[in-house]
Formats: structure tokens, C-alpha cells, sequence
């Protein structure tokens, strides 16, 4: 019960001070991710803050420019997305047209079911509020937690091994300073190695995607190619709302069926591509990690804490994997973590494999 309710407290304190937990979270990881950056400059004699900030300043650049590229556009998309809906809803008319006559037969139902003096009752008049304050408040929330992230993230990696040198000396016991080192730099070693693959992963699926697009003639190419790299950041809920946002685009752009769905069509094969055998072959088993348990993250750091949830969800739970292995009192929670099979009867046949080779041997040795 106690353990329970730790657990609900924490997760009651992770929701409603996300605003402050949350730019400290996408620090670490951004952290983990760069500190082997940091660490080729210090081989060169460059000093920690000034390899900091040489890497902080090429990354908000990079931001800034990806938000110019992306925002324009998707603003215009944005402001258009009535006239959209409305050639969207037509063309599903042309395509579809027994679906067509049962949207008619429906509101020609609801028409009848409707008394005469509903029907000559006058239509309301609904006052339309401006979205534009909630927008700006939205982005001023969003850019700020993003400065402080950008912040807490320049300063740890100019602090170098600062931190972990605090920790070691908390640490009462040799043992327990040494397992302290390890799970640090095993951590920092994993989420490296993940998020950098899965970003030149996506970067070359944005790539390829984008390109795709623009040869079959969608207007915006760079800009869907750019949301689809990051959408396949999330696992599972990602390729699906890129599919379905290419779907519609295809559908808005092409008069026919067939060519409306090239653009999800091209991504789904380059995605079951780079889901089955790219994305496998380069990360190996070191991120072997149960696909259920996977999915459970997403769906809880995704209502934690929305999208920035999601794209932690996956380097959470390497980092509680790397623990879980270096602690033997966890061991039980590192094996519901692993997606390898060690079942009663992968050990069954093991062992009478290993029986049936020393038979062999014997024989082989008798004669």
C-alpha cells in the first residue's frame, strides 16, 4: 500500500508541475544526447562552455529555421482549412456517391423528424470568439518552456562530469559509487546511441518521403516531409496520423481515387521499410524492448504530458531498462521490460539439444 500510493503521489506531482519537470526532462535527454558531442571537443583542448555553446547555438538555429520552414505553410494550410474540409467534402461526394446518398437520406430524416416549429424557428446567431489570444498564450507558454530547456541544457553541458562527480560522492559504499558510474555513463551510452539513430532515421525517411511528394506533384513537399520525420518520432500513433494527414493532402490535390492515395501509399511503404529492417538492423538488441510495454508508455506520457510525453516515452524507458539491469533487486522489472523470449520451453529444447549432442559425442567416441 505504501509502495502504491508513492507512486500515485508521484505521478500527481509529474502532472501538475509539468511546467516545471518537463523542460528539466527534455534537458537530460537532450543532455544525454550531446554530452558525447561535448566530450570529442574536450579531446581537442576546447573548453566545456564554449563546445556548449557552440552546439546550443547551431541547435536553436536549427530550430528556428525548421519552424520558419514548417510554420509558414501550415499556418496558410491552417487559415485554409474550411475551404479545405469543403473541396474534401466534395470530392468525397464524387468518389463516393452511395456514401453521399446516405448522408442526404440521413439529414432528410432528421429533416422530417424535426416539429414545424423547429423548423420555422429562426436560426440562432452564434457569436464567434478570436482564437488569436489563446494562440498567443499557447506559444508563449510553449517558447518559454523551450528557453528554459535551451538553458538547463547549455548549463549541463558546460558543467561536464559535475554532476556525476556529486553523485559518486553521495554514494556511501565503493561498490555502490562504482554501480553509480556505470549506470550514469551506460545510460548516457544508450540514449545517445538511440536518439541519434532514430533522428538520422527519420531525417532520411523526412528526406525520401519529401522527395516522393514532390515528384508526384503535391505543392509543400519540403514542409509534409519535415512533420513526417516528425511524427515518426512517436511510436505507433505517428505513422498513423502521417498517413492520414497524406491521405487527406492526396485527396485534396489529385481528382482520382487512385492518385489521392500515392502520397500515404508512398510513405506506408518506406515506413514498413524502415520499421521492419533499417530501424532493426541498426540499433540491434540493444533496445530490445517489449512492444506492449512500449505501447502502455506512449499511452501514459502521451496524457502525462502530451506530445513532449510521447517522444520521451521510448528514452524513459531505456533509461529504467539500463537500471533495472545494473540492480539485482530489480531484475524482475528488466524482464517484463525485454521483448527476448526465455520461456520454459525455449529452455526445454536448449536442453535437449545439449542432450542429444552429447549422445552424439558419446557415440561418435564409443565407435
Amino acid at each position: 500500500m505504501q509502495i502504491v500510493l508513492i507512486v500515485l503521489g508521484v505521478v500527481v506531482l509529474l502532472y501538475f508541475a509539468r511546467p516545471v519537470v518537463l523542460p528539466i526532462f527534455l534537458a537530460c535527454a537532450g543532455g544525454m544526447t550531446l554530452k558525447p558531442l561535448i566530450r570529442w571537443f574536450s579531446q581537442c583542448h576546447i573548453p566545456p562552455a564554449l563546445s556548449a555553446a557552440v552546439v546550443i547555438s547551431f541547435l536553436v538555429a536549427g530550430v528556428i529555421i525548421g519552424f520558419i520552414q514548417i510554420g509558414r505553410p501550415a499556418l496558410n494550410w491552417m487559415n485554409a482549412a474550411p475551404q479545405h474540409i469543403a473541396e474534401l467534402r466534395q470530392k468525397s461526394q464524387k468518389l463516393f456517391p452511395r456514401m453521399a446518398r446516405f448522408s442526404q437520406a440521413a439529414d432528410a430524416l432528421n429533416d422530417l423528424a424535426a416539429t414545424e416549429e423547429e423548423q420555422k424557428k429562426a436560426p440562432a446567431v452564434e457569436l464567434k470568439t478570436s482564437r488569436v489570444p489563446i494562440l498567443i498564450n499557447w506559444t508563449g507558454t510553449f517558447l518559454a518552456g523551450l528557453g528554459e530547456s535551451m538553458v538547463l541544457l547549455y548549463l549541463l553541458l558546460a558543467s561536464g562530469d559535475l554532476f556525476l562527480q556529486k553523485l559518486v560522492r553521495v554514494m556511501p559504499t565503493m561498490s555502490d559509487k562504482k554501480r553509480a558510474v556505470d549506470i550514469s555513463h551506460e545510460i548516457q551510452q544508450q540514449i545517445s546511441n538511440y536518439l541519434l539513430s532514430v533522428s538520422l532515421i527519420n531525417l532520411g525517411l523526412g528526406l525520401i518521403v519529401g522527395g516522393g511528394l514532390y515528384w508526384l506533384g503535391v505543392p509543400n513537399a519540403a514542409m509534409w516531409g519535415m512533420l513526417i520525420a516528425l511524427f515518426n518520432f512517436i511510436p505507433y500513433f505517428g505513422p498513423v496520423a502521417g498517413i492520414t494527414l497524406l491521405a487527406v493532402v492526396g485527396l485534396l490535390t489529385f481528382d482520382t481515387l487512385w492518385q489521392g492515395l500515392l502520397p500515404p501509399a508512398w510513405y506506408l511503404l518506406f515506413h514498413l521499410l524502415e520499421a521492419n529492417f533499417i530501424t532493426p538492423v541498426l540499433l540491434g538488441r540493444r533496445f530490445t524492448l517489449n512492444p506492449v510495454v512500449i505501447f502502455v508508455s506512449l499511452i501514459f506520457w502521451t496524457w502525462l504530458w502530451g506530445v513532449p510525453g510521447a517522444l520521451l516515452s521510448v528514452p524513459i524507458l531505456v533509461s529504467l531498462k539500463v537500471i533495472c539491469d545494473r540492480v539485482p533487486s530489480m531484475s524482475h522489472i528488466s524482464e517484463l521490460l525485454t521483448s527476448e523470449s526465455n520461456s520454459i520451453f525455449d529452455n526445454l529444447k536448449l536442453l535437449r539439444l545439449r542432450k542429444r549432442g552429447a549422445a552424439a559425442d558419446s557415440s561418435a567416441s564409443v565407435s
